[in-house]
């Protein structure tokens, strides 16, 4: 440190340009106890006294021109201090006039400074654009409620019980693994550490780095580049992360532990960890799950606060515990999701290849909680050339629904194949062996025909069982909902009579089959949904017919869906082509 001169300052002199830079600035008063400066209005220092360059052991040459608050305002542990919880920034933003008695500076040689201060708007150039800042050292040791949040600060035994419920809550409150390491991190850092690390091991005992997170003032600040795939566990390395993924205790680590020669992949990417983020010390444990351990997560500290100790160890390892049930929780639902959802997906069809007709469908599972349901979509070709057109919902979100709904419709297949009637009485049929035999309680469906004339038009006849009704959409725009035909839905038992109904479609028309998740969800009435869809497919009916599906699904399916999406779509060719379909009487 340079010794102070014959009147406090720093021994450098002060240049008498660096002096003046105040440009229009009144002398500030040399207090013999007080240090002031001052800041413009971008928090930059402009002026500060000789008595602010005694406290602060800084030139002003050292001081002039920096940011006031990433320069000096920080915790009493020396800790950088977020902005947003910053009381000095706070009257500086709100130009207001606010004084306390407990605040820390940083003194140019790393030292923490205590100190009172006040914060007052001030005159630069004639506009109250920036602010005077007065401050004199103290000796109060009281502790502030805004440096609670230090997190170099250690935890009172009721905070550690907050914390450790807050993590129980945030991770079982969700069954997505990367949601969950998000609110894993934020949970950690910066409260507890500048830095989390997360390495997990995958199912195929792969170990990947999911997130390497800092924060910048408070902000989290993820470390992609340190992120990826890791060497192998080594089986006998005794360094802290490989004896962490093996399910070996929690550990403190620093750089030194890996200063010396590497024995693993993994000690050099630990060592380049280190390196790069500036880590002094860490703290590492295992994250168990309830029969394997699934990885391991590293709490860092590169700031001026000082290293782990055996209490952050307990904290850490408690936080590991908790982590590791709703990550094996979620790892758990997420792979019987996709068994689920590989299952679904292998039970609907392939379309038909009907020459002249354009025909697509889109399927899309649900978020979050219901991953899986009832909802299908079928087209075959009958023994008579005519086009079957199916889209359902089987009651439920589970495996039991997707199962009712391959029942459901191979037993409408089944029916439509050996029967050459009218889509009702297929229904009628569908009826019995859905009430008698499958495993689906409740169902909805649209059964349809379609074929072509002999002049050569396309006609549809359907009937339906409790479903949204189909949307027509002409060339042109025009579009309306095909509303007859409608009946009971299937598995009620309730003897209903079932009607067919019978529409030409125009050339170039659009026929839309979908399920209830693309128009309807909590906080919304369906008939709200019905004439958004009917609003964006007409606004859309000049796409092709696969971009048509997707921006519709993109724009009509609500945000906060939580059911699973099936979308059935056809465009009708124009006069003039090839039929594709046996030349029909007007009947199925």
């Amino acid at each position: 440190m340079i010794a102070p001169d014959a009147d406090g300052r720093a021994g450098r002199s002060r240049p008498p340009e660096t002096r003046r830079a105040r440009r229009g600035l009144p002398d500030l008063p040399d207090l013999p106890d007080l240090g002031v400066y001052v800041v413009d209005d971008e928090g930059r220092i402009v002026d500060v006294n000789r008595r602010a360059e005694t406290l602060l052991r800084r030139d002003a040459a050292d001081l002039l021109g920096q940011d006031a608050h990433d320069l000096l305002h920080r915790y009493s542990s020396g800790h950088s201090l977020p902005r947003a919880q910053c009381p000095m920034m706070h009257a500086f933003l709100d130009r207001r006039t606010v004084q306390a008695d407990r605040g820390w500076f940083q003194r140019g040689d790393g030292s923490p400074l205590p100190m009172a201060w006040m914060v007052t708007p001030y005159e630069i150039g004639g506009k109250a654009a920036g602010a005077m800042v007065l401050f004199h050292e103290t000796t109060s040791a009281e502790v502030t409620e805004w440096e609670r949040h230090d997190p170099a600060a250690p935890l009172s035994e009721l905070d550690r019980l907050a914390l450790l419920a807050e993590t129980t809550t945030l991770l079982t409150s969700t069954l997505d693994t990367d949601e969950a390491l998000r609110r894993l991190v934020r949970l950690v850092v910066p409260r507890l550490a500048d830095w989390a690390v997360v390495d997990l091991i995958t199912e195929h005992g792969e170990v990947w780095r999911t997130a390497v997170v800092g924060h910048d003032n408070g902000v989290l600040a993820p470390r992609e580049d340190l992120q990826g795939p890791m060497p192998p566990v080594p089986p006998e390395s005794p360094m802290p992360l490989s004896r962490a993924l093996r399910g070996a205790a929690s550990t403190l680590a620093g750089p030194e532990n890996y200063q010396g020669p590497p024995d693993s992949g993994i000690a050099v990417a630990q060592a380049e960890l280190f390196r790069a983020t500036g880590m002094h010390s860490a703290a590492i444990a295992p994250i168990r799950g309830l029969r394997e351990v699934i990885g391991a997560l590293t709490l860092g500290r590169s700031g001026p606060s000082g290293a782990f100790g055996g209490v952050e160890l307990s904290l850490l390892n408690d936080i590991c515990r908790r982590a590791g049930l709703a990550l094996d929780n979620a790892r758990l639902y997420q792979r019987q999701r996709r068994v689920a959802e590989t299952m679904q997906r292998h039970l609907l069809p392939q379309l038909p290849d009907v020459p002249g007709l354009e025909m697509t469908a889109r399927y899309v599972p649900a978020p979050q909680a219901s991953q899986v349901g009832g909802d299908w979509y079928d087209a075959f070709v009958l023994p008579n050339g005519v086009t079957a057109l199916a889209i359902g919902d089987v009651v439920g979100h589970d495996l039991d629904a997707a199962a009712g709904m391959a029942q459901v419709r191979n037993m409408l297949r089944a029916h439509a194949w050996s029967h050459g009637e009218p889509p009702s009485s297929i229904v009628e049929r569908l009826e019995q062996s859905v009430v008698h035999l499958a495993e689906a309680s409740l169902a909805t469906l649209v059964f349809g025909q379609l074929e072509q004339l002999t002049d050569g038009t396309w006609q549809l006849r359907w009937t339906n069982a409790g479903h949204p009704p189909p949307l027509l959409i002409e060339a042109a725009g025009q579009s309306r909902f095909l509303d007859a035909g409608a009946g009971l839905l299937l598995g009620t038992g309730i003897a209903a009579v079932r009607t067919d109904a019978v529409v030409c479609l125009p050339p170039l028309a659009t026929l839309v089959f979908y399920t209830d998740g693309l128009v309807e969800s909590p906080g919304r009435s369906i008939d709200e949904g019905l004439a958004r869809l009917r609003r964006h497919a007409a606004a859309l009916a000049h796409r092709p017919l696969d971009t048509f599906c997707d921006l519709l699904l993109d724009r009509v399916r609500p945000v906060a869906n939580e059911d699973d999406v099936a979308l059935l779509a056809l465009r009708i060719p124009v006069p003039g082509g090839t039929p594709s379909l046996r030349p029909g009487t007007g009947r199925a």
